[in-house]
């Protein structure tokens, strides 16, 4: 079984239909680009499967799970995690406090334990700080982990929301747009990055980019979407040189003009 498969996926706002019939199955370890023009269903994509959006019709299996519908803290705790289009930090929080967030679903204690701290509670507590801040370290974030998350540079916020959804031990990772906003030197630095996270955490990715360069180097295979439909798939390399796609981006004019 894949690790993920979706069948017919469509979801509709009123009237207007955002995803319409979208298919994909991805192996464990994959690496898969999602592309397309803006509007063109990919966010939306993501949202029903972390379980912000309830499918209008279709399925979505992960592990071999039915997870459609299913709410966006019940997603994760079978596995999947997400970074979002615009970062969603904490921002009056301390990074290390924003690790500690995600990883407290982790913990296993309930609301009792919170409330009246038994040993229990206290030796968790003690292993989710160094477990945090061992994570921190490993991303080159630990010297900063007191700092409020506000403090740090763009690219630096990007990698702490990569940090953050990985604290929750994911074996699937979503990305959205994480090169927006980046500058060269900055996307540069990502690519390496979103290489690096998969094969040290061993994760399967789906990641969504409108920054060509990153998306041609680190996706082994891409899907486009254009008006909610999935027009082309394939590697790097067709994806790059198929008409369609090339129109969905460009127009019908300016490619013939091209």
């Amino acid at each position: 079984m894949p690790l993920l498969k979706i069948s017919g996926l469509t979801h509709h706002f009123g009237g207007l239909c955002a995803v319409s019939n979208f298919n994909l199955s991805m192996e464990h370890g994959e690496l898969v680009g999602l592309i397309g023009p803006n509007g063109a269903g990919k966010t939306t994509v993501f949202n029903l499967i972390s379980g912000i959006y309830t499918p209008s019709q279709g399925d979505i299996v992960f592990r071999d799970e039915h997870i459609a519908g299913l709410a966006p803290h019940a997603v994760n705790r079978r596995g999947i995690a997400r970074t979002f289009q615009n970062i969603r930090l904490f921002h009056d929080m301390s990074i290390i406090d924003n690790i500690k967030v995600a990883a407290r679903s982790r913990t296993g204690y309930g609301l009792a334990s919170s409330l009246f701290h038994p040993p229990r509670f206290w030796t968790k507590e003690h292993e989710l700080d160094a477990w945090c801040r061992d994570l921190l370290a490993i991303f080159g974030l630990d010297a900063k982990a007191g700092l409020r998350s506000s403090s740090l540079a763009y690219g630096q916020q990007r990698r702490l929301e990569i940090t953050r959804a990985v604290a929750t031990q994911p074996s699937m990772l979503l990305l959205d747009e994480p090169a927006a906003g980046m500058n060269l030197s900055e996307a540069k630095e990502l690519i390496d990055t979103i290489l690096w996270v998969k094969e040290r955490f061993d994760l399967t990715i789906l990641i969504i980019e409108h920054n060509m360069r990153v998306i041609m180097k680190v996706s082994q295979r891409i899907l486009v979407l254009d008006f909610g439909e999935t027009i082309a798939q394939g590697s790097p390399a067709l994806i790059r040189s198929d008409p369609r796609v090339i129109e969905a981006y460009l127009g019908k004019e300016d490619t013939h003009a091209a």
